[in-house]
């Protein structure tokens, strides 16, 4: 039986008079993608970031299962959910975030170096990233000497270079055109599914949402309906039972058996994080 990598229940978050999410309950498994879509106000961006740990909800429960226990994502200080944030989720947004003044390498190596990994390991393991997303030789150039493909690139190399299991993107091919859309959405892909991690993405797009394993549809802050594995849309799940809430003082409620992340014979197409490559010093 598969487990939850990700698992929110009963989730509200409310701003003024209107509830951007009413109640949402979501499982997310290992090694899924799941787009999140809706029209504009629906609460896909706020369902998103609050799985990811950026809001926190009015009411409900966000659990994270890691392979030594389950973390209470909702009962997280913002310390510990930044830390978090830093340590095991990867990020890909529209327009990128990244730094203008750094290269394309110095980009993706930050996200290690924030860790503690030395400067030249973490480029090391930069470059790598890089010349896996097909950017070997672009490792020198400043994000406004690459084309927006090829800055998501950089983007997605950023989100994965730490091994992270989970990466949320925001609209990422939002500002692209239809052919490096569909480039950027094959890398992101296979960069993490391809590698046995999970993906969960808001787009506006039905081609990127139908590349997915899974499409939730949001309207009101409420899940109104679904799509698995290219089958129909179907009607949300009945409900289940909230996740346990953990007694006072307990942080990260004990769950036995908890298989997060996939098996390690997983196809490594791509760099391991924090492997440096042959004859790259340290």
């Amino acid at each position: 039986m598969n487990t939850s990598i990700l698992s929110a229940r009963g989730l509200t978050k409310q701003y003024g008079a209107t509830f951007a999410l009413a109640g949402v309950d979501l499982d997310i498994l290992p090694g899924e993608s799941v787009a999140i879509m809706g029209a504009s106000g629906s609460g896909k961006t706020t369902l998103m970031h609050a799985l990811a740990g950026i809001v926190t909800p009015d009411t409900g429960s966000i659990a994270f299962a890691t392979p030594t226990g389950v973390v209470r994502v909702d009962q997280l200080d913002e310390k510990r959910r930044s830390q978090l944030r830093r340590e095991s989720f990867g990020f890909v947004f529209q327009q990128g975030l990244l730094i203008p003044e750094l290269t394309a390498v110095e980009n993706v190596a930050i996200a290690l170096m924030l860790g503690g990994t030395p400067r030249a390991a973490a480029e090391a393991s930069a470059a790598a990233w890089l010349a896996a997303l097909g950017l070997a030789g672009l490792e020198g150039r400043r994000i406004g000497e690459l084309s927006g493909g090829q800055a998501q690139r950089v983007a997605i190399a950023r989100a994965q270079v730490t091994g992270a299991p989970i990466v949320f993107a925001d609209e990422p091919t939002g500002a692209l055109d239809s052919r490096t859309s569909a480039d950027v959405m094959g890398a992101l892909l296979h960069a993490t599914t391809g590698q046995g991690r999970t993906l969960v993405l808001v787009t506006h797009d039905e081609t990127v949402a139908a590349r997915c394993s899974r499409t939730i549809r949001l309207a009101d802050g409420r899940i109104v309906g679904q799509r698995q594995d290219a089958g129909p849309l179907s009607a949300p799940p009945a409900p289940q039972p909230p996740y346990p809430v953990a007694q006072q003082g307990q942080a990260y409620p004990p769950q036995p058996q908890v298989q997060a992340y996939p098996p390690q014979s997983q196809v490594q197409a791509y760099p391991q994080a924090g492997v440096v490559p042959n004859g790259a010093r340290s």
